[in-house]
């Protein structure tokens, strides 16, 4: 099997590629190496890679969550490829969901490592081509910290592991209510017509570590959706600790304001446009549905 490294050269500092080609140069299988070119050079590298080879390859992402997706979304569809990750973007949230980026650290025991089938995110949405995501959807104030978070992500003290608090002090002033209807498998799940935020997770961290979905599985046909009503800031501030370290979906406190359900499909629909973020990627729509892809993807892991 060929191992093909998909490096994204901007990702997090820069500083870990020149070591990642190095561990690469060592390696006993066969190896190649492919540097992105641009916004979703990777999902068109990969897919034509897999349309002109026939034998069993394995693409690697090399960055952060943004690589990930696109490598994922390059996959589907070819059951001659499979993929991991080498993790040096700066949130590296997916593989927190395998155990985190130090676990995918050892490139032998990678290589070796034998790939399993996961799911994925089919997305549509007006304003965008369609388009996967392989971790989670943020609808809302969540999706404004994203976009926030990008543009700040490289900046000294309010960057870096800071960059999603930073986004969500920005968040508190432009992203308090969004006026739309969530359905979940067809069910509306907010009667009320609005909402603060909404999750549809196939993983579980965002963010750098934000735990948003605890119940959440990758292998297990479902979406697990997090709706939260608007509420006051101070609210806010307090549900934010749980919220990060995976508690609140069994919180009483907390319990009339969050709406959780599990489901194929999710389709959130407004009037005017609102923030959605797809793995980190953030625009504005005003009409999305995201609907599970079972076992689209085969995953490589290390052995936790």
């Amino acid at each position: 099997m060929k191992h093909i490294f998909v490096i994204n050269p901007s990702a997090g500092s820069g500083a870990g590629i020149a070591s990642l080609k190095e561990k690469v140069a060592s390696l006993s299988c066969e190896t190649e190496i492919y540097e992105t070119k641009a916004h979703r050079d990777a999902v068109k590298f990969v897919r034509e890679y897999c349309k002109n080879h026939t034998e069993e390859v394995r693409f690697y992402a090399c960055g952060g969550d943004g690589t990930v997706k696109e490598v994922a979304e390059g996959v589907v569809g070819f059951e001659h490829a499979s993929m991991s990750v080498c993790p040096i973007g700066s949130g590296n949230d997916f593989v927190r969901y395998f155990g985190g980026a130090d676990a995918f650290a050892d490139l032998e025991k990678l290589t070796a490592a034998d790939s399993k089938k996961i799911d994925t995110i089919a997305i549509s949405a007006d304003g965008i081509e369609d388009t996967y995501s392989i971790n989670v959807c943020n609808f809302g104030f969540e999706a404004c910290v994203a976009g926030f978070m990008h543009k700040i992500r490289r900046k000294p003290i309010i960057g870096g592991k800071n960059a999603y608090t930073t986004g969500i002090l920005v968040a508190l002033f432009k992203a308090m209510r969004t006026r739309g209807k969530i359905y979940a498998d067809g069910e509306l799940i907010n009667p009320h017509g609005d909402f603060i935020l909404c999750t549809a997770a196939n993983g579980g961290f965002v963010g750098g570590g934000y735990y948003c979905a605890p119940r959440a599985k990758v292998d297990d046909g479902m979406l697990d959706i997090c709706m939260v009503k608007p509420i006051s800031l101070i609210t806010l501030v307090q549900l934010i600790g749980i919220y990060k370290k995976g508690e609140h979906l069994d919180s009483e406190k907390f319990a009339k304001y969050i709406t959780y359900r599990r489901a194929k499909k999710v389709e959130v629909v407004t009037e005017k446009p609102f923030y959605a973020s797809l793995d980190g990627e953030v625009f504005e729509t005003t009409h999305l549905v995201a609907e599970i892809k079972e076992k689209a993807v085969n995953f490589a892991a290390p052995e936790t």
